[in-house]
């Protein structure tokens, strides 16, 4: 999920350990961080949790100062905290855990020369955390009750812990391994042992929600992450993002720049996406110019990313439909008297006609202008089909568009989504979907994304209480 953030042309580099395989050596990936930082470049070293607990952040940082390569630590939240938290147990508690101890299981306890004394953790009072200890978890149990900790305490086993695929198994120290093994869990795991493990039932919360668990197919544009996917990922569910739109701009922008020469002539100017919020600004600037060009004009905007895209550029929407879509935004004309005047929709190359036919019969002299193109990313098609061979449980659609582009993408073959559940955005969306053969399972009464969410979770919810 961080690297939704980098740049479009950063460069990527795999160097991520999987127990049990081979992967890249420290020293490789010291002297990688090294060699591109010579090179001039800004690097990112991105690590699960905290870098300086059991990441080894510390040896790459004694590497970089010996090669007098300058370094900033960025803390995290070590997984040690974070996946109990996520299971609901919490590391300390009055009257069950003063304390909280943390040791790796890298090493066997059967090991001669192990660096972890066994022994005495098993005399430590409060919340014992075993990072990296799956492989030797029976051992770990084992020697632990050998050294005199009883072996019904309790312990709770974290695989994946913050992730939507999260899983948590727990017992005792006399059956947890054996409780793990027919549950088919595997590494990474994070093992909470102590009291505290059964306040779980309680404060469980996150594989409480609605939506956790679920793969939810996610169109967007290749740039711009969607706030949809921002929303479910919060609700515990597991956004499966595919790009069907990529943005081109124009080679010649005559027709754009001459309009917005001319926005004294317009008392409205539209905006649909964050898209032509982008360009329109970008010309603008271009031509040595900024929002006061609009000093004359008011402003509407379709969703609350574009009304906040305008705001970063000095521009608070005059009108905002709570809907996200042109009939809605059709619909918020409805007081304003806007017959006779001129109102500019700057926007895709390709593009409904809803919104400038609606504003049309109020007698408003539209003018629709180009300021992008969209084409099909060439990497969405396999994007598309790897993610329905994987398996998707909810697939989104928040305006007709998504829904012709994925369909455009799978040549026409939704056969894949037979078995998901079909959400759409408002019943315009549903028609193109029912349209194209799929069956609509949700249509949210709120035409927005947080109306779509809410659908979701209610539908889930009801599943759920019927199993």
């Amino acid at each position: 999920r961080p690297r939704r953030h980098a740049r479009a042309d950063a460069e990527m580099v795999d160097v991520g350990k999987v127990s049990g395989e081979r992967g890249r050596r420290q020293a490789e990936i010291n002297a990688l961080l090294i060699a591109r930082a010579r090179q001039g470049k800004t690097v990112v070293r991105l690590q699960g949790g905290d870098p300086f607990v059991f990441g080894r952040g510390g040896e790459e940082a004694e590497a970089l100062q010996q090669a007098g390569v300058p370094f900033e630590i960025v803390p995290g939240v070590t997984s040690a905290i974070a996946a109990p938290a996520y299971a609901g147990i919490p590391l300390t508690h009055r009257g069950l855990s003063s304390s909280f101890t943390v040791v790796t299981g890298t090493e066997t306890p059967t090991k001669a020369e192990s660096t972890v004394d066994w022994a005495a953790l098993a005399r430590t009072p409060g919340t014992l955390v075993v990072l990296m200890g799956w492989e030797s978890l029976p051992e770990i149990t084992e020697a632990l009750v050998h050294h005199g900790m009883s072996p019904d305490t309790p312990v709770a086993l974290v695989r994946w812990g913050t992730e939507p695929c999260q899983r948590t198994v727990t017992g005792v120290l006399a059956d947890v391994a054996d409780r793990a093994r027919r549950a088919d869990l595997s590494a990474p795991i994070v093992a909470v042992i102590g009291q505290v493990v059964e306040l779980r039932e309680k404060l469980r919360w996150f594989d409480n929600l609605p939506l956790f668990g679920k793969r939810v197919l996610v169109t967007r544009t290749r740039t711009h992450a969607s706030r949809l996917s921002q929303v479910l990922t919060e609700s515990g569910a597991l956004p499966v993002e595919v790009p069907t739109i990529e943005i081109q701009r124009l080679s010649d922008y005559a027709e754009l720049d001459g309009e917005l020469r001319a926005l004294e002539r317009y008392r409205w100017v539209v905006f649909s996406s964050v898209n032509t919020v982008d360009v329109v600004f970008e010309r603008l600037a271009a031509d040595g110019r900024d929002a006061r060009a609009f000093a004359g004009a008011r402003v509407a905007c379709i969703g609350e990313a574009t009304a906040e895209r305008l705001r970063t550029k000095g521009i608070t929407p005059d009108l905002m439909p709570r809907a996200y879509v042109s009939e809605s935004m059709v619909e918020s004309f409805n007081g304003v008297d806007v017959a006779g005047q001129r109102v500019l929709v700057p926007g895709a190359e390709v593009g409904r006609d809803t919104l400038a036919k609606g504003l049309a019969e109020r007698g408003a002299q539209v003018r629709r202008v180009t300021a992008y193109r969209t084409v099909m990313p060439e990497e969405s098609r396999h994007l598309a089909e790897s993610a329905i061979s994987e398996g998707i449980d909810i697939v989104t659609f928040t305006s007709s568009s998504t829904v012709l582009s994925l369909s455009k993408l799978l040549d026409g073959d939704l056969s894949g989504l037979s078995d998901a559940t079909v959400a759409c955005i408002g019943p315009v969306t549903a028609a193109t979907a029912g349209d194209l053969g799929l069956h609509v399972d949700i249509v949210a009464r709120d035409h927005t994304i947080d109306g779509l969410i809410t659908a979701l979770e209610e539908e889930m919810s009801q599943e759920a209480v019927q199993r």
